[in-house]
């Protein structure tokens, strides 16, 4: 068995590529992160970016953090949910795709949740206040940028990374509009397709309230079309409709919850 690093403490594992995200003490930086990755974390400063590559093994490893609320265990990572978004954004309707640049979209949605590396997927619910999801997720970024990217070709891939990761939190700009939509879109597909796979079993509609924070709209027909999906599949079984929020079925403290998370936008995770 390989041993695995638990806040610096060594445990047993039998299976390599089972890997877990040790719950840190407040307050949270990044050196507290690095300290519990066995055997140890990236070579920072390197001129090389291979340790850049060892860290988005991270994103493949790290689920979805919402699902696990309703034991899918076993569910999508954050980087199943970047990489369909960036295949979506290739489909992005003529109408916007003639106004904004594709090119930066798709790797702006491969960019996004690059921060939950280290920070994990933070979710509505997890009690951590904006400003400091924010914190975390700044500090991240200026870690992955700054120590390991740095010192590799002049520096510039880390700028053009941190630049449209900032463009993606500030949402001012079209793209930026574009790609918050599509991770809702990602995220609405995907609960669907857990829905039809449990042959309602499993009721995920609180996420459909990400439907209501879409802004453009080519992609809210988009939203149109999957909530239409999901109530056809449904029928006439009662389920939840999260889009309305109490008068859907969600109790008011998740629904303010979900109004915090989102103030501004914030991206979307489950």
């Amino acid at each position: 068995m390989s041993p695995s690093a638990t806040n610096g403490a060594k445990v047993e594992v039998s299976d390599p590529g089972s890997v877990t995200t040790p719950k840190i003490s407040e307050p949270w930086s990044v050196d507290k992160v690095l300290a519990t990755i066995y055997p140890s974390p990236p070579t920072a400063n390197s001129n090389s970016p291979v340790p850049f590559f060892h860290i988005l093994e991270r994103l493949k490893t790290t689920k979805r953090e919402g699902w696990r609320r309703f034991s899918i265990n076993k569910g999508e990572s954050i980087a199943d949910h970047m990489y369909r978004m960036s295949l979506m954004s290739l489909l992005c309707p003529p109408s916007l795709a003639s106004r904004i640049d594709l090119s930066r979209c798709m790797k702006m949605c491969l960019i996004h949740d690059m921060a939950e590396s280290l920070v994990g997927d933070i979710t509505p619910v997890d009690g951590v206040a904006k400003p400091e999801k924010n914190r975390r997720e700044a500090e991240t970024m200026d870690y992955i940028c700054d120590k390991l990217l740095g010192s590799v070709y002049g520096g510039l891939a880390g700028q053009d990374i941190r630049a449209i990761w900032q463009e993606y939190e500030d949402s001012k700009t079209l793209e930026s509009h574009f790609v918050h939509d599509v991770d809702k879109m990602e995220l609405l597909c995907q609960m669907i397709e857990y829905e039809k796979r449990a042959d309602k079993a499993l009721d995920l509609g609180e996420f459909t309230y990400v439907a209501t924070q879409m802004t453009l709209p080519e992609t809210q027909e988009w939203a149109k079309e999957i909530l239409q999906e999901r109530d056809a599949f449904w029928g006439m079984r009662q389920h939840v409709h999260g889009e309305a929020g109490v008068n859907g079925g969600v109790d008011a403290e998740k629904v303010q919850q979900q109004d915090a998370y989102y103030s501004k936008d914030d991206g979307a995770a489950p």
